[in-house]
């Protein structure tokens, strides 16, 4: 139910929206007023009369948004999307309410759908005759099926919510979905919500609905709603209850309820998914792709092969002391060769300076620090006795490259030459592809603690450098400021460092953020990136992907598609050698950044929509790999994943550095970066940072 708002009279104007299949539509409007709905505020609901008398249902979030008014009406509208996509077109898909569009990146975002001519069923508690219950008891679970089936969980069923026309029942939008398997957020009450879904506890399941329909059920046939925690006293008086009894379908907990298709079964309704798994999957193909070139590259470097089978010795005749001992006096077999080492040995003590991959040792007689106006102060530690003092003037302390030119100099941290083996990682992509954004939206959940969950520590390379960039880059975004590019350089350096700890000792990690130009050009300025340890290839979608969707802001940013792929990435992966038989065997990630621009794709949401979860689960990220290596070859072309097929070990991910489009250079609804920590962690365990993950399992299985 809604609650009215203060009225005010209907205004007119022009709304334009994307359509499900990303359609971009316009419309002459005329908007009603605005009713607050019940449950968190931030939402707002109001009749719309598209053209002449089209009229809709609009759910938006008035300006300034508030932050989990979107995170809602995102995932809402990836739902009611993915939905349509799925069931819009076949008789069954009349069981939800349908979307007419969305526009994610309106001052005010919004979604709309059509409005349903019926009542609740809170108004039909024992009134209804035994056909029509049947009727809505199969159509309730078969929506639940065909949620299940999509990989969604409604949460949302109760009286008020579900309609009833006399023919067929239609759940309300899915305003409180979430994805099959994502960790339950406590909502609703009882007796709809089941005693997990109101505690917040576990992961959602397709049986929490199922739980909502038996409760429903009941409140129809009794005329009233039961207490929700477990079978109603007076279950046995209903006969039309029977099979949801015998189903499990009142059990407090869900393992104890019976699977949707299960129950379906049981009241002997008919299973339109039964004989299919709901039409074909568009990205099979290219999952299968990405498995094939997977076992290329392993058969390529003679990972995993079995080894060949060893000829049978020439009989010999054993010595009495081999027969008593049990000695055949055969051979042993030989022993499996290792696995070839892909990438850097951490271990190893080498250390080049980043810059012009020379081997650089620590020498106490250089140190300098460097002051305010930049010049070089040497730094005589000599006469200092306090161990404490002498490490901290040692952590802000600079070594100069003694390989540096007049023209180039440049200084080491000497935390850089004092700890392990150092890891570079290089960002590449053309300019404006969202680099800068993505390494302060990384550094920014660093700084957070976002890696002490996987065993890591980290803190500044150096306290000074890091300050700085946390000043101009992260906290600028975070206060929803959009950045600048960076510009161009005649020497690369990099833009920050941590000292990260965690597996084995502690390594000095740099980031190099360079400017698209820098990077798509052979010049002296990018030699260093064949000395880099890992590369994280970051993908724009306006550039990449054939989606209509995509197409208006396009023509605002004047971009266009390039079916070549990226310049940068072509220039940086023709200048690295292949070490690793045909292969870069630096390690490497692809994100596919801006992924908000295309959240409601069923493939993306699935990922963006869920939290980064606690622990690094290398057989996730083979499957967020699959997805993103199918989703870019189905909506891109080849050139676009070559960073995945020319470097041994590439792992892929959707990320979204800022959560949205800015506005005259900032970001009206906030800076919300999703899972842009994923292909730093992806890099890290392929480079031997992660504990307890085998890093030659990653990327490459």
């Amino acid at each position: 139910m809604t609650r009215p708002a203060p009225p005010h009279p209907p205004a007119a104007g022009e709304l334009t929206f994307r359509t499900h299949d990303g359609t971009v539509m316009r419309f002459p409007a005329r908007f009603g007023r605005d009713r607050e709905l019940p449950g968190p505020p931030g939402r707002l609901a109001r009749a719309v009369t598209l053209g002449v008398d089209w009229t809709v249902l609009q759910y938006r979030i008035p300006a300034p948004c508030d932050p989990r008014a979107m995170n809602a009406l995102e995932r809402e509208a990836a739902a009611a999307v993915a939905l349509e996509r799925r069931y819009g077109d076949a008789r069954f898909g009349e069981v939800f309410t349908r979307v007419v569009g969305y526009d994610l990146d309106a001052p005010e975002p919004f979604v709309l759908y059509r409005i349903a001519d019926a009542e609740p069923l809170a108004t039909l508690g024992g009134a209804l005759g035994v056909a029509e219950q049947q009727r809505i008891l199969a159509q309730l679970v078969l929506a639940v099926r065909l949620l299940d089936a999509a990989g969604f969980v409604h949460r949302a069923i109760d009286p008020e919510t579900v309609r009833w026309d006399g023919r067929h029942v239609r759940l309300c939008e899915p305003y409180a979905a979430l994805r099959t398997g994502e960790p339950r957020e406590a909502a609703g009450t009882a007796p709809w919500a089941s005693p997990e879904q109101r505690q917040g506890t576990g992961a959602a399941d397709p049986r929490d609905d199922l739980w909502a329909v038996a409760q429903l059920m009941y409140f129809l046939l009794a005329g009233r709603p039961d207490r929700g925690a477990g079978p109603p006293a007076d279950l046995a008086d209903f006969r039309g209850l029977t099979a949801l009894a015998h189903g499990g379908a009142f059990h407090p907990a869900a393992a104890g309820r019976p699977a949707p298709a299960e129950l379906m079964r049981l009241l002997n309704a008919p299973d339109p998914l039964a004989a299919s798994a709901g039409g074909p999957d568009p990205l099979a193909r290219g999952r299968a792709d990405h498995d094939a070139q997977l076992a290329r590259k392993r058969a390529t470097l003679g990972l995993g092969r079995a080894p060949d089978p060893v000829p049978d010795p020439p009989p010999r005749r054993s010595t009495f002391l081999q027969r008593l001992l049990g000695s055949t006096g055969a051979p042993p077999p030989p022993a499996e060769p290792p696995a070839p080492r892909l990438g850097p040995d951490p271990a190893s003590p080498e250390r080049l300076c980043p810059h012009c991959l020379l081997p650089v040792a620590y020498d106490e007689t250089r140190l300098v620090t460097i002051d305010a106006r930049g010049a070089r102060l040497p730094l005589d530690l000599s006469g200092e006795h306090r161990p404490a003092h002498v490490a901290d003037a040692l952590r802000r302390a600079y070594q100069p490259c003694p390989h540096a030119d007049e023209d180039q100099l440049h200084e080491l941290p000497v935390p850089y030459l004092t700890h392990g083996r150092p890891l570079s990682i290089a960002l590449v992509g053309s300019s404006g592809v969202g680099k800068t954004h993505l390494l302060a939206a990384m550094l920014g959940e660093v700084e957070q603690g976002g890696l002490e969950p996987y065993g890591l520590k980290c803190l500044p390379l150096n306290p000074d450098t890091h300050r700085t960039f946390l000043r101009e880059r992260v906290q600028s975004l975070q206060q929803g400021r959009e950045l600048g590019r960076t510009g161009q350089q005649t020497f690369a350096r990099f833009a920050d460092g941590l000292l990260v700890s965690g597996r084995g000792p502690t390594r000095p990690v740099v980031f190099f953020d360079l400017a698209g130009e820098d990077l798509a050009q052979d010049g002296e300025v990018a030699r260093f990136l064949r000395g880099v340890d890992a590369f994280l290839f970051v993908l724009d979608p306006l550039r990449a992907l054939r989606l209509a969707s995509l197409d208006p802001l396009r023509a605002l940013h004047g971009l266009r598609r390039r079916d070549l792929g990226d310049e940068a990435f072509t220039t940086v992966l023709n200048r690295i050698p292949r070490t690793a038989g045909p292969y870069v065997a630096a390690s490497a990630a692809l994100a596919v950044n801006k992924s908000d621009l295309i959240r409601v794709e069923p493939a993306v949401d699935r990922w963006l929509g869920r939290s980064q979860p606690p622990e690094y689960r290398p057989d996730e990220v083979r499957e967020e790999s699959r997805d993103a290596y199918a989703f870019v070859q189905r909506y891109a072309t080849a050139a676009w994943l070559r960073p995945f097929d020319d470097c041994a070990r590439c792992t892929l991910h959707f990320v979204a550095a800022t959560g949205g489009e800015a506005r005259h250079d900032h970001f009206p609804h906030g800076v919300r970066p999703r899972r842009v920590l994923a292909p730093l962690l992806s890099l890290f365990a392929m480079c031997g940072l992660l504990p307890g993950v085998d890093e030659e399992e990653v990327g490459i299985r």
